[in-house]
């Protein structure tokens, strides 16, 4: 039967998951808060300098052309892809790097120049990541977590022992080069949680990284959010802006409807892709499925600090991604992680899309993105902000070997504040909820409420879990869910 659908949010995964269900012939319109669509993959345009606001890495290009084959289209009918040679660098220090290049091979050998022996060390792992990848990606992630049974197939029966180690103890089993631990580490950040914490089975993800390399879609990620919105146009889906949600109407248990900007408007489901802690809220106490405790004792992925700026020169010395681990990996993690805290000396993530990418910035100039990874839920200080920039700025200055500040033309920020503000983000979380061992799959709030029929969750805090791949993966999990169940 088809049904009317509204859908709250208009990220990746709400999305892509009205486009699947667009394309059952439901009637679907998506609403958003903001004045533009793309929820954290956001764009910020200034004096002709254009920046990713949310999402700047472009892993596992296969998931992205999943997607796009499911409507017999390719990548390649809405935006170019780019892909990043070298796949970026990492600094330990002045004159102290690693550049990863854009291929396994020359990967495996640069490892091998930095400690003897560990290229083909390096070479045994990686297949090992290839398999979990295979299993992983090609198979568990498309399920909906509805049962622990989903994760017991012959592949995971051999792994088990995967799911109860962590990828630190796996990584330091096999290297101990403080560097290349560094860098067999940074790939599951993008999941939300220390390495220390992380399963050894999430080794897929160094197979994301050195397997398939760093690509670049031109003019940003966000040509990806255009792309898959104009998808859901050609298949009838209607997208309203400007439009806040501010209740989910419930008669005997069911969703009827929302209301937002003083309008009702009924339907027979309701889907949301905003925060699912914030989507609970728009509820009756009663007829939420998860307490303020529940939240609460989770283990969330961090928020950032991010900074904007545009440059009246070209920047030397980096990567379109670079890289900043010349502090204790380990001290800035227990702030995030084990006591919130602002990190007294903090890592930090620079990304210039102006180097692959004319579009990103004026000739001549450099469009730079800073990031630094916070716990969610500390003090947002404009004083707080400026004094950081500061700090990474100069150590960037010192780092690099060349003095930036006087040529930056304007800066921009977003932190904790404003990922409340703009996207009603649990505590000012960036990247959802971490993919720990206790909230994996199963474990994750469900994509259908147990209160409440016809109301469906996707995102980031659902199955399968945070990053832009997993989140085209959720809707296409909740858009088979409605299909199958109500």
């Amino acid at each position: 039967m088809k049904k009317k659908i509204n859908i709250i949010g208009s990220g990746f995964s709400a999305l892509a998951a009205s486009c699947y269900l667009a394309q059952k012939g439901h009637q679907v319109t998506v609403f958003e808060k903001n004045p533009t669509i793309g929820g954290r993959a956001r764009q910020l345009i200034k004096d002709n300098f254009t920046f990713d606001i949310g999402p700047t890495w472009y892993w596992m290009p296969d998931v992205f052309e999943r997607f796009f084959e499911d409507f017999d289209k390719k990548p390649s009918d809405y935006y170019e892809l780019i892909k990043l040679s070298p796949a970026y660098k990492v600094y330990f220090g002045v004159n102290s790097f690693v550049t990863i290049a854009d291929n396994l091979p020359e990967i495996i050998a640069t490892f091998e120049t930095v400690e003897k022996g560990s290229g083909a060390v390096l070479e045994k792992f990686m297949a090992e990541a290839q398999s979990n990848y295979d299993i992983a990606i090609k198979d568990l992630v498309y399920r909906p977590g509805v049962s622990p049974l989903e994760l017991i197939t012959p592949e995971t029966a051999l792994k088990v022992g995967q799911f109860f180690s962590t990828i630190s103890k796996e990584v330091r089993k096999r290297f101990t080069n403080d560097k290349l631990i560094q860098i067999l580490e940074f790939p599951v950040l993008f999941l939300g949680a220390k390495p220390s914490d992380t399963p050894a089975f999430y080794s897929f993800m160094n197979f994301a990284d050195f397997g398939m390399g760093t690509w670049h879609p031109k003019n940003g990620m966000y040509s990806v959010i255009l792309a898959i919105e104009s998808l859901a146009r050609e298949l009838g889906v209607t997208f309203k802006t400007n439009a806040s949600v501010d209740k989910i109407i419930v008669e005997n248990k069911k969703a009827i409807g929302i209301s937002f900007n003083d309008e009702i408007d009924y339907c027979d489901l309701v889907l949301s892709g905003a925060d699912y802690h914030h989507t609970e809220t728009l509820l009756e106490p009663i007829d939420r499925a998860y307490s303020e405790k529940y939240w609460e004792k989770k283990t969330f992925a961090p928020s950032s600090l991010l900074f904007y700026v545009g440059f009246d020169k070209k920047i030397e010395n980096v990567e379109h991604h670079t890289l900043f681990f010349d502090v204790s990996f380990k001290d800035h993690a227990k702030a995030i992680y084990d006591k919130p805290s602002w990190p007294k000396e903090p890592l930090f993530y620079a990304s210039f899309p102006s180097k692959t990418d004319d579009s990103a910035a004026p000739i001549g100039n450099e469009a730079g993105i800073f990031l630094i990874p916070l716990a969610p839920g500390i003090e947002d200080t404009p004083e707080i902000r400026e004094t950081y920039f500061n700090i990474i700025m100069t150590r960037f200055e010192t780092i690099t070997e060349q003095k930036v500040k006087n040529n930056i033309i304007f800066k921009e920020s977003f932190c904790v504040n404003d990922f409340i503000k703009d996207y009603n983000s649990y505590k000012g979380n960036a990247y959802g909820m971490a993919n720990t061992l206790l909230q994996t799959a199963f474990l994750r709030p469900k994509l259908k409420s147990k209160k409440v029929k016809s109301l469906f969750f996707t995102g980031q805090l659902t199955v399968p879990g945070p990053g832009v791949p997993p989140s085209l993966i959720s809707g296409k999990l909740v858009a088979e869910l409605i299909e199958k169940q109500d």
